[in-house]
Parts: C-alpha cells; sequence; structure tokens
C-alpha cells in the first residue's frame, strides 16, 4: 500500500490515529503529513495516498465541519473504517518563553479548554492543528495539544490535563477512493463481525413542510436508527436559499435487507442519495444514544411534561 495521509503536522491527535489504525494493517504504510483537511481528500482522489485519515466527530463539540463539507462535496473520496481515540490536552511553553499573552490550538482544541483560556486571561489564536500550535509556538504562547507534542517539539509543559470535560473522544474516518471501497468493505465484513455504521447524504429534489419528517419516518418504520442527523447548505447550488443536504449517520450497513428497503423507499420519494462511507462501528462514542438521558444533563431551562404551565410558556415561547 502507498501513504496513509493525515491532517499534520507529526504529533496531532490524527496522527496518532493514523499510527493506530496503520499499527492494525500491519504497519508498512509509510505516514504522509498533509496541511489541511482539502489535501487529504486530494491526495486519497488522485492517487498520492492510498488511505487518508481525518477527524469526524467530537463528543464534546460535534462534528468537525471541514471533513463533513468535504466527505459530502468529494465525488471519489468514502470512509471505509474509523478510529476512536480518547482525547486529552496538555498546555506547554518553550523552554525560553518570556511574557505569554497568547494561547494557540485548533478551533476544536481551543473549544474543549475554554476553561484554560478564560481563567489564564490569554487570548485565543487558532492554528491548523493541535500539533502545528505546539511545533510553531511562540516564546509569547502557550500551545495545547497531545502529550507527545512536548517531546516531539521540545517544550515544557505548563499544565497537564487542561480539557474542560474528561472522557472526550474523537471518531476519525479512514478515507479510500470511491472504486477501491467494494474491495475494501468486502475483505472487511470477512474479519468484522460487530456493528456498522453507514454515512448517507439525502437532498430532497421537492422541498417543504413534512420533508424532514418523510426521510426519518422511512428508518423508523424499516426499524433502522438514526443515531445523528446534520444539516448542511448545499455549497454549489446559487442564490437560491435554503437548499440543503441532510447528512445521516445509520447504524447498520447499507447491504443490510433493512437499509435497503429505507433507501429504495427515498429513490421512490425522488430524494437523490450518495453513501459517504460505511465503517465497522470500532468505537462506542455514541454509546448513550439507546440509554435514558439524565434529566439532569439536559439543556438548562427544557420543560417537561410536570412542568407547572407559567414556567412552561416561558421554556416554549407559546
Amino acid at each position: 500500500m502507498s501513504g496513509v495521509g493525515y491532517l499534520g503536522p507529526e504529533g496531532s491527535f490524527t496522527h496518532q490515529a493514523a499510527v493506530g489504525w496503520a499499527g492494525r494493517h500491519g504497519g508498512a504504510a509509510p505516514l504522509v503529513a498533509r496541511g489541511t483537511v482539502g489535501d487529504v481528500f486530494a491526495a486519497v482522489a488522485d492517487g498520492g495516498d492510498a488511505r487518508g485519515v481525518v477527524a469526524i466527530e467530537n463528543t464534546v463539540e460535534g462534528y468537525v465541519v471541514p471533513s463533513l463539507d468535504a466527505i459530502v462535496g468529494s465525488p471519489d473520496v468514502v470512509a471505509v473504517d474509523e478510529v476512536v481515540l480518547d482525547i486529552e490536552f496538555d498546555a506547554f511553553v518553550r523552554h525560553d518563553h518570556g511574557r505569554l499573552t497568547e494561547v494557540s490550538a485548533h478551533p476544536h482544541g481551543l473549544a474543549q479548554c475554554q476553561g484554560f483560556v478564560g481563567r489564564t486571561g490569554l487570548r485565543a489564536v487558532p492554528a491548523a492543528s493541535n500539533a502545528a500550535a505546539c511545533r510553531d509556538a511562540g516564546p509569547h504562547q502557550v500551545a495545547l495539544g497531545p502529550r507527545i507534542c512536548g517531546e516531539l517539539y521540545d517544550l515544557a509543559t505548563y499544565e497537564r490535563g487542561v480539557e474542560d470535560f474528561a472522557g472526550a473522544r474523537t471518531r476519525f474516518l479512514v478515507l479510500a477512493t470511491r472504486a477501491a471501497a467494494p474491495a475494501v468493505l468486502a475483505r472487511a465484513r470477512e474479519t468484522h463481525d460487530g456493528a456498522w455504521r453507514t454515512m448517507l447524504a439525502v437532498t430532497p429534489v421537492v422541498t417543504g413542510p413534512g420533508v424532514l419528517a418523510r426521510i426519518t419516518r422511512s428508518f423508523g418504520e424499516r426499524g433502522v436508527n438514526l443515531s445523528s442527523l446534520v444539516t448542511r447548505p448545499l455549497k454549489r447550488v446559487h442564490r437560491v436559499a435554503g437548499a440543503y443536504v441532510f447528512v445521516l449517520t445509520v447504524d447498520a450497513a447499507p447491504w443490510e435487507p433493512s437499509v435497503r428497503a429505507v433507501l429504495e423507499d427515498l429513490l421512490r420519494a425522488g430524494d437523490s442519495l450518495k453513501t459517504l462511507g460505511v465503517v465497522p462501528a470500532r468505537g462506542e462514542l455514541d454509546e448513550g444514544v439507546h440509554a435514558d438521558v439524565d434529566a439532569a444533563h439536559v439543556p438548562v431551562g427544557s420543560v417537561g411534561p410536570a412542568t407547572p404551565p407559567a414556567a412552561l410558556a416561558s421554556g416554549l415561547l407559546w
């Protein structure tokens, strides 16, 4: 196999995911650091890399929008596997640092360490990746990143474990060309006897009231679970407001009869469909999807069936 591209530089969480995935597959393929998520997709599409690895979803910050938009917009690249990592951030400084005025990390990293940013009073500066923030740290900066970055970039540890929520995890997609995907998935089906996930883009040709209800009802009637639904604007549609694609995560594979029946329902309704990826479910990122939710964990200000009328009217604005 030729290279495995990932969002670099060395030491990023995506690098760790690529190392883990390559290790499961013999570790022979060279790992290639790419500058942007778009570069990872482009290298897979043009054959420069046999596989690519990109972050797609975090338990704290949700979907990684550049990766989501890239896979929706790519005609030739799909997901064929996944890696799930526990995410922890340490804060680093240069040994020769001066007065610290800034903190730098990937935007998702900054969002996951808001408590540290707030209590230090440092100005947040986004970086291309957490590892890039560590590699390029100036004498006035604190850089947030994986623990390995301290050794890689000869940095001093300023503080350990600065993430807001312990136990955060990120799911990464392993990419291949659409042409290569059937053979890759056929081999995976021989060895993986667990659950599968399918990422599906559904674009209703005719929109209006009830469209989303119609789409989701088909899954419910067929007994197929949806673990997420994200709406993204159709970027190729100009001067048309309200043109969207629904990106669904289905807890099953498209070759399963119930899922195939749903897809046939949607095609008969005139929807445009695109499978963005089919992956063995290797990490329980969404382990709480089928569990009851503790009332203490719902958004502040939510109301329920036992809420008094006055508070109900205030919460629902009806």
